[in-house]
């Protein structure tokens, strides 16, 4: 689609229910076929029966529908931008013809996202410094949730950086969502017997590289604690004696602010990271606990401002991972808490 084409459609559908968008009564020339698989109506939409039934649809599974997005692409801002994509072509076709509305929009928005996600993958590559995940202020509920904690946790999130973008929708809609395989086969555009070989692929690689247990939010918490104390008292023995051999420290600054523009891997090297670091913001900062992608988190504020959050992953009550997002880009999800769902 050319860019002004796309802006006049942008121009003609944009809605509430994606964000501070709103759709006017308005039609479009009709196409034989969409790319999503379905067929747009030859007719105009009339009264606002149908348009008010479409959106109050698109809405019942917007939390659903993000949080699908945002598991594919680690990010909340272009998540947002592939419910405006659905939201246009849920839009155009005849609701009437759609057999299972949620699985319909699940399908176009795994397709969407796929789209996104590869051309994520061509930005990342001159990203400066390591990238992670934009947090996520999230509710009680979805550390209650444990498949659906975990697949939207910053380690995980990590791990899925490694699969390519069609194992990770697989992986994804089956681990995290239960899809059978002949739905996600529809959503990805292969056949149900290839889908299940990606499944079981996928499946493999993230075991391999996810933590032998599972995450404990005590493990957790206790780490944070000790972040917490040192941030406010300057006194380091407590977390220093928590880390792992191997930990990795990983802060994602963007280019914006300053950030470690390597991973720091080592007890030793992170530990002299955290001295300095904490050494300067010890008794300045304001540290809040928060529940940021379904886990425990921190985050810091310096003056009011939130400077960063912070998480830790965690094995065999030692800190393995530690996750520091500064770039100010992707704090504005800090403020208000997320709705995921399954």
């Amino acid at each position: 689609m050319h860019h002004r084409d796309r802006m006049s459609r942008d121009r003609r559908h944009r809605h509430p229910a994606c964000g501070t968008r709103k759709i006017q009564n308005g039609w479009e020339p009709t196409m034989s076929e969409r790319g999503d698989g379905s067929i747009r109506t030859t007719e105009p939409t009339t009264g606002g029966d149908r348009a008010d039934h479409a959106t109050e649809t698109f809405v019942a599974h917007r939390n659903l529908l993000f949080t699908v997005a945002y598991e594919m692409l680690g990010s909340a801002a272009d998540a947002e931008d592939v419910l405006q994509e659905t939201w246009i072509r849920w839009t155009d076709v005849d609701h009437g013809t759609v057999r299972d509305q949620r699985a319909y929009l699940i399908r176009v928005t795994t397709r969407q996202a796929l789209m996104r996600l590869r051309s994520l993958r061509r930005r990342k590559e001159t990203y400066v410094g390591p990238w992670l995940p934009e947090p996520l202020l999230t509710a009680p509920d979805v550390a209650e949730d444990i498949e659906l904690a975990e697949g939207a946790s910053m380690a995980m999130l990590l791990v899925m950086e490694t699969l390519t973008p069609t194992e990770r929708a697989v992986f994804v809609l089956r681990e995290v969502f239960g899809l059978d395989y002949d739905e996600i086969a529809e959503a990805v555009g292969k056949t149900p017997v290839t889908v299940r070989q990606i499944a079981h692929r996928a499946r493999n690689h993230v075991t391999a590289r996810r933590p032998r247990t599972a995450v404990s939010q005590a493990e957790n918490r206790a780490a944070l604690l000790a972040f917490q104390r040192a941030v406010e008292t300057g006194d380091l023995r407590g977390l220093l004696d928590q880390l792992a051999p191997d930990v990795v420290f990983l802060s994602d600054g963007g280019g914006v602010v300053q950030a470690a523009l390597e991973p720091v891997v080592g007890a030793e090297l992170v530990a002299a990271l955290l001295t300095a670091g904490l050494g300067r913001i010890a008794g300045t900062a304001a540290v809040q606990s928060a529940q940021v992608n379904g886990h425990p988190a921190l985050i810091v504020r310096i003056g009011g401002q939130i400077e960063g959050v912070l998480a830790v992953r965690t094995e065999d009550d030692l800190i393995t991972g530690v996750y520091f997002v500064r770039n100010p880009g992707k704090l504005s999800r800090l403020e208000h808490e997320t709705s995921l769902r399954r």
